[in-house]
């Protein structure tokens, strides 16, 4: 590395690890040789050091992925962080996905192995912004909304994962690493128009009348509302809610508003083993409202005097 960090820099980046209680953790970063991961290692060597470890997932799916790991472990030997490459096998269907859970499963066994108290990932502003505009574009509910979240889980392992970044925009940290002399990897997935997030990324480039800070802002806005609608669902399953060896009993007081009903639902069919999306469970609820009968992901729901009730589907002959 040709020079240190400006100090402001860093005093920005241990107040974002500080605002996640990350503090004292000790602290892995998944790198992936791109720019917003490098600037991630250089902040984290720099305002952390001793303290943080590095991994490289080298998923084998380009020529270059083996030589960019390697180049990756230089740069952890030159800044005295200890590195790992992490070579997986990304499964056939859906690329990007399947890529996305063989790199999660290996940095949870990874950050296991090595005791590491949190994960760092690259995510900034303008992923949040990418990620919002696709989301709306589907028509996620809140939950999806609300993008990336600051400190999340791995969807692997449940292992803690931080985004100390998404408040910073992604030409700053392409110009961190550029003034460091460093020379990023460039992947051309990035650009490939087959991806729904590349094609996000070109046409929000492309309109500058956006505010990537903005929307990104917007999502943290709807992560706080979705805590909100988290917190009195629980409360709602912990006052109307009974559970037995056989059943869940759910009675929805009139005044409860469907969102929370919708949750409570959701969660009494996945305690009982199923899994669905609240798009499917709003079909049951309208139904149970009726004071019909429904199944959905092999739990049956009946409405009757004395609640909602749910239970497992009785096997088939």
């Amino acid at each position: 590395m040709d020079r240190a960090l400006p100090p402001e820099l860093i005093a920005r980046f241990r107040a974002a690890l500080d605002r996640l209680g990350a503090g004292s953790a000790r602290l892995g970063v998944a790198v992936s040789g791109g720019p917003d991961s490098l600037a991630l290692l250089l902040l984290a060597a720099q305002a952390r050091p001793g303290e943080v470890e590095a991994a490289t997932v080298d998923h084998g799916l380009r020529p270059e992925s083996a030589d960019e790991a390697a180049s990756v472990a230089r740069l952890c030997e030159q800044l005295g962080v200890p590195h790992t490459t992490l070579k997986v096998t990304v499964a056939a269907g859906n690329l990007q996905q399947e890529a996305r859970q063989a790199r999660y499963r290996a940095l949870a066994d990874w950050q296991a192995a090595r005791g590491l108290d949190a994960l760092l990932t690259a995510h900034h502003a303008d992923d949040q912004a990418e990620t919002l505009l696709m989301r709306l574009n589907r028509g996620s509910g809140l939950g999806g909304l609300a993008g990336v979240r600051a400190k999340g889980r791995n969807p692997v392992s449940g292992g803690l994962v931080l985004r100390p970044l998404l408040d910073w925009r992604k030409a700053e940290l392409e110009a961190l690493v550029r003034d460091c002399g460093i020379e990023p990897v460039q992947d051309p997935s990035n650009r490939d128009d087959r991806f729904d997030r590349a094609r996000i990324r070109k046409s929000l480039a492309a309109a500058d009348w956006l505010d990537p800070p903005a929307i990104a802002q917007s999502a943290a806005w709807l992560e706080q509302a979705e805590a909100a609608l988290v917190h009195y669902a629980n409360a709602e399953w912990d006052a109307l809610v009974g559970v037995s060896e056989s059943a869940i009993t759910y009675r929805p007081a009139p005044e409860t508003p469907r969102e929370i009903r919708l949750r409570v639902m959701a969660r009494a069919i996945a305690q009982l083993g199923g899994e669905t999306r609240l798009s499917q469970v709003a079909e049951l609820l309208d139904a149970l409202e009726r004071g019909e009968s429904g199944n959905l992901a092999g739990v049956l729901a009946r409405a009757t005097p004395n609640g909602w009730i749910f239970t497992p589907e009785p096997p088939r002959r």
